[in-house]
């Protein structure tokens, strides 16, 4: 499989290109050439295939040309001691939980893969690089996680001061070494356009070989798409019409998904559910896009008034407002009502969830509510000891925390706080490497 970008389709590389350029020089995002046909790769899952099984297959039928096989599975084993879980729930409601990984969101999946894969090729090539990458939560604790410890890596990571939980900034902020955090005095807009520009000043790149790892990069992105496959492996024989509702922020969860319909998964339907934030649902509504400053929730991973990835949206849909339509129905859901799902949940299933996977499955009765009862599947993308605070004001209760949480707390913060500036973080690169 080959890329380009979604600003000059004669900008073709391959994946290694795209995976250490992140962006495109540009400004685009990397984008799939062809239409890879994987009817025949999925017919080999069952409920028995593991998920590590599944990702080696995937990762060699996609990457073939830069993985052999060997590697591809070795990369998977590595990537994912981890898999999903499906939870079953009332009113024809499931939960996939992609929160069992090293830090407990779903962000670990695309995040090992980065990591292991750049890790592979950097190693066969004795170079190193600096991974950039903005997060509004989860990403950079997933990246920190999956990064911690590499040798030719070295991670800076901007996240927006006081608009992450206090466990996700610990997540950020206390593993040092080769893991840099940047405090930035801003929004994730903020951090995420800081990025972007770094991306493409060649004061920078000519100096430093820099790469991302938010679903900016396809690296990030593709394996995203494994849980799906492995949802739908599970769950085809009893209901091969399942809907997935996503909650959405930057929209690469989603982007992800239509990338693996696209590659003949048959996925019935996707739900984009969004916080306040809601640039798609009114962009599916109106047939507008108009990008906002983001405003802070209590969904905050999801906090993004320009989404990166409806760019690559508009690209799988060549422009059409009808052709999103016809794969995706969007719903938003404020704060208030997200409270009342956590809590009305909890009473009737003693079920626990983070924020976002309630906003997913309150869009989720929504969504049946409008087109009749049937099955859907929540992606479920945090764990809710990830918001304690949160959590423990709606139902009062603490959920548990699992052990990569706990030991946490202990830990002391430390982080470089900077300005919202391109400027700033220049200085900061330059100074730094």
């Amino acid at each position: 499989m080959q890329f380009y970008s979604t600003r000059n389709k004669e900008d073709i590389v391959d994946f290694p290109t795209a995976l250490f350029r992140g962006l495109a020089p540009d400004g685009g995002l990397y984008v799939p050439a062809e239409k890879a046909d994987l009817k025949e790769v999925f017919n080999q899952f069952d409920s028995r295939t593991s998920f590590t099984d599944i990702a080696g297959q995937m990762i060699f039928s996609l990457l073939g040309s830069t993985f052999d096989r060997k590697q591809s599975f070795e990369i998977a084993k590595k990537a994912f001691p981890f898999s999903p879980v499906i939870t079953g729930l009332k009113n024809d409601i499931s939960i996939l939980e992609l929160y069992h990984g090293n830090s407990c969101a779903f962000k670990d999946y695309g995040a090992s893969f980065l990591a292991q894969s750049m890790d592979t090729l950097l190693r066969n090539r004795e170079e190193k690089a600096v991974i950039l990458t903005a997060t509004s939560g989860d990403t950079g604790s997933a990246v920190a996680q999956a990064f911690v410890g590499k040798e030719n890596i070295d991670v800076v990571i901007l996240y927006p001061s006081g608009r992450v939980s206090p466990l996700q900034e610990k997540q950020l902020t206390t593993l040092g070494g080769n893991i840099k955090a940047l405090e930035v005095k801003g929004s994730f807009d903020d951090c995420q356009k800081m990025v972007k520009q770094a991306f493409v000043d060649r004061d920078i790149t000519d100096r430093i070989t820099l790469s991302s790892a938010n679903s900016i990069n396809l690296g990030r992105l593709i394996p995203q798409s494994f849980y799906y496959v492995w949802a739908y492996s599970r769950i085809r024989d009893a209901a091969p019409e399942t809907v997935f509702a996503v909650p959405s922020g930057n929209f690469g969860n989603l982007t992800a998904g239509l990338y693996a319909q696209s590659w003949g998964l048959s996925i019935s339907r996707f739900i984009a559910a969004t916080n306040a934030n809601d640039v798609i649902p009114k962009y599916i509504e109106e047939g507008l896009y108009n990008p906002m400053s983001s405003i802070p929730t209590i969904s905050n991973a999801m906090d993004v008034g320009a989404p990166s990835n409806y760019e690559r949206m508009t690209e799988l849909f060549v422009g059409s407002v009808e052709k999103f339509r016809e794969k995706i129905s969007a719903f938003r859901v404020d704060d208030e009502t997200t409270r009342e799902t956590i809590k009305k949940v909890y009473n009737r299933e003693n079920y626990v969830m983070c924020p976002h996977t309630a906003v997913g499955y309150r869009a989720a009765e929504m969504y049946q509510k409008e087109m009749g009862a049937q099955p859907v599947m929540v992606l479920s993308t945090a764990h809710p000891g990830k918001f304690t605070e949160v959590i423990e004001d709606v139902i009062n209760i603490k959920p548990e925390l699992p052990e990569e949480l706990r030991k946490l707390e202990k830990l002391k913060k430390v982080s470089v706080i900077i300005d919202n500036t391109t400027e700033a973080l220049k200085d900061y690169l330059l100074t730094t490497y």
